[in-house]
């Protein structure tokens, strides 16, 4: 089996992996970059962010053309709208694989060393990955673990055929007539509204007393208003139970059984981090419950064993992993001699409105639409 020995290995290409691949480039650090997805960027890029909002976009056209029919709307009027939904989902696709192809320009320029295929750790420090050329066997001397997350499957619903998760979502081929989303969180609202936009009938089932249940009433209210004068059915307080023969068993707040017809049943209950199949156990690392520990440099209890982005806990956020991939990649840089361009200890987050334009120019940055 061939062997590589690397400065710096990180495991996910996500927006916490790839950004600390990049700044580690930029630093002058010999890195090597990891990943199974088709496409680089993580969940963000290929399942997440960037294709929920191409589909929110064409829905939000589509409910515009849909006014217009009728008396119309100021002054324009139009004939029935349609929708060919797999094209729609074709032109997401292509949105998506120009950024994989701007991630992919960013690491080669920062010469980083990507590697397709799926790791697993031996020790700490090394690990095998199955390529289509083979197996190939990687030793660092220091690891960044980037995995990310991955939906939350419940155990009377387990995905396949008709019972979704958001990944399949973003990949219909046609809209649903009839859609029930399991979970109000925001992925499974974002996602719901779409396709009520689009026409189809929508009803959310939610454990909790109101949709968003982490959010302040006040900023949750539009949201419950808008499902409301748009015909989505909400059940709050209520279960989900197993599906079959297109309905799905639920038992609402006063604990009376029901069933809901549905064509697709959407899960949307959460992530958890993506802990299994890679050799975790066999690091050696500290666990914080579901989560990998980090200290405030997002160290691990391994020496020179970094963890950063969905795989330490919440918050669940693509600028949170990006945040912590260039502090790791520049706290390796003074501990390897280099020279970074910031101080070496953790900082908070940027804020999503932060402007771009005031961030370091040498400093990594993600692709946008």
């Amino acid at each position: 089996m061939q062997t590589l020995k690397t400065k710096v290995l990180i495991i996910g290409a996500g927006t916490g992996g790839y950004v600390a691949g990049i700044r580690c480039g930029q630093l002058g650090l010999e890195t090597v970059l990891v990943d199974a997805s088709p496409g680089l960027g993580g969940t963000c890029l290929n399942v997440g962010c960037i294709p929920s909002k191409a589909i929110i976009h064409a829905a939000g056209k589509f409910e515009t053309v849909a006014k217009a029919v009728g008396d119309g709307t100021l002054g324009i009027t139009a004939s029935t709208p349609a929708i060919d939904l797999s094209k729609t989902v074709e032109w997401k696709d292509g949105v998506v694989k120009k950024l994989n192809a701007g991630v992919a320009a960013l690491l080669k320029k920062a010469k980083v060393k990507v590697i397709k295929g799926w790791a697993e750790f031996s020790d700490a420090k090394t690990c095998t990955v199955k390529t289509e050329d083979g197996d190939l066997r990687i030793s660092a001397e220091h690891v960044i673990l980037a995995t990310g997350s991955e939906p939350v499957e419940l155990p009377f619903l387990p995905f396949g055929g008709d019972v979704i998760s958001s990944t399949e979502a973003l990949s219909l081929p046609e809209v649903p007539k009839k859609l029930v989303v399991v979970g109000g969180g925001y992925i499974g609202l974002e996602l719901g509204i779409a396709f009520r936009k689009l026409g189809a009938e929508v009803a959310i089932v939610e454990m909790a007393e109101r949709i968003l249940p982490l959010y302040d009433k006040a900023l949750t209210d539009p949201v419950a208003k808008w499902l409301e004068k748009h015909g989505v059915q909400l059940l709050l307080g209520a279960r989900a139970g197993g599906f079959g023969d297109g309905k799905l068993n639920v038992t609402d707040k006063d604990g009376n059984p029901m069933q809901l017809n549905a064509d697709k049943v959407l899960v949307t209950v959460g992530r958890r981090a993506r802990t299994q199949g890679w050799g975790l156990e066999n690091m050696g690392v500290a666990m914080n419950g579901p989560f990998v520990k980090i200290d405030n440099r997002c160290a691990t209890s391994m020496k020179n064993v970094w963890a950063i982005g969905d795989l330490t806990g919440e918050p669940m956020l693509a600028h949170k992993g990006s945040a912590q991939g260039e502090v790791v990649a520049e706290i390796i840089a003074h501990l390897s001699g280099k020279e970074a361009t910031t101080a070496c200890s953790i900082r908070p987050p940027s804020p999503p409105s932060a402007s771009p334009s005031r961030r370091s120019s040498r400093r990594a940055s993600a692709p946008t639409t």
